[in-house]
């Protein structure tokens, strides 16, 4: 645009400049138009007559600051006054007075959060990272639950440890985390349990008792369910099977139920994070040998009938490799 400008300073020239730079006409002529008009001064907007001067200014400001006063709202200090039976000047005109001293904040006392940071945790291999929770169960009656606590291993997907009571404590989750822990021959500093911020995984005996095996606690932000999402999936699993009653008649009977679900969900369920292996299957370490097995199948229906496979050889679902509790982006890692 400053080229054909440059080139072209009467009006009459610019349309042969216009058309060898390929550029609109009013274009030129509107940015000509710029150059040539004076800058635009902004007209300072004069002082109101009714305004307070500078002297009345500092004396609303400093009855805003009176001890009386500092922690009241514009509001109630304008009623006040009134009801004393002085005016100054309006509620806006406090609020102006205190912006200019930037005094317009939360002046009360207020809870402040602490910044949760995301838990990122991995598990390469089974007893590394185990996530835990609890979900009510409906009794027989209303406002009646048992209380299901489950223990899972987030890389094989396997429930490790469970077990039902009519409380949901931290007393009762001790001794089930403790067999369980003693049962997979887990040795202390290796195992990290993930937990969200219910009140029996926040608990002191609860932290305590992890200290004291040489396990290492992680907990979920506050409304994070994504946080924990290995365990809020398996209780989906859980709820959502065809044999699940509505209510239990009593805590036996939910204890049956558990056994025969726990057992099909380790020994017989193809978990499709799993690669449609069981959870038995990864814990134990049989995912290469089925993996092998399941591609010399594959490979035998290749070379029976190669015309089924149109683009390339077939291959068995991806064997587990590593398990993410909130895995770092791209960003993070390239900032690392």
């Amino acid at each position: 645009m400053t080229a054909v400008i440059a080139l072209a300073p009467a009006r009459g020239l610019a349309s042969a400049a216009c058309s060898a730079f390929g550029v609109s006409r009013a274009s030129v002529h509107r940015h000509r138009g710029r150059l040539t008009q004076p800058p635009v001064v902004p007209r300072q907007r004069p002082k109101p007559k009714r305004a307070l001067s500078t002297e009345q200014r500092l004396v609303v400001r400093d009855i805003l600051r009176e001890p009386d006063f500092v922690d009241l709202a514009p509001a109630e200090i304008y009623a006040t006054l009134l009801d004393q039976g002085a005016y100054h000047c309006s509620i806006r005109t406090m609020y102006r007075i205190l912006d200019e001293h930037d005094e317009v904040r939360e002046r009360r006392r207020q809870l402040r959060h602490p910044v949760y940071q995301k838990p990122e945790l991995l598990a390469e291999g089974p007893n590394q990272v185990w996530s835990w929770d609890i979900t009510k169960l409906m009794g027989p009656a209303k406002w009646t639950y048992f209380y299901l606590y489950v223990i899972i291993d987030i890389f094989s997907r396997r429930v490790v440890g469970w077990c039902v009571a009519d409380a949901e404590t931290a007393s009762l989750f001790k001794p089930l985390f403790e067999e369980t822990l003693a049962k997979h021959l887990v040795p202390p500093g290796q195992l990290t349990l993930h937990a969200d911020r219910g009140a029996a995984m926040k608990a002191k005996a609860t932290a305590l008792m992890l200290a004291d095996l040489g396990v290492t606690k992680s907990h979920s932000r506050p409304y994070t369910s994504n946080d924990n999402p290995f365990s809020e999936s398996h209780f989906k699993t859980l709820k959502y099977q065809p044999e699940f009653p509505r209510r239990f008649g009593c805590i036996e009977d939910v204890k049956a139920f558990c056994r025969r679900f726990f057992d099909w969900y380790n020994q017989d369920h193809h978990h499709a994070g799993l690669g449609l292996m069981t959870p038995d299957q990864v814990h134990y370490g049989q995912a290469e040998a089925i993996y092998a097995a399941r591609q010399k199948t594959l490979d035998q229906a290749f070379i029976a009938n190669p015309e089924r496979f149109v683009h390339k050889a077939p291959r068995p679902p991806a064997k587990p490799t590593a398990a993410w509790i909130n895995p770092p982006t791209t960003a993070q890692i390239s900032g690392a």
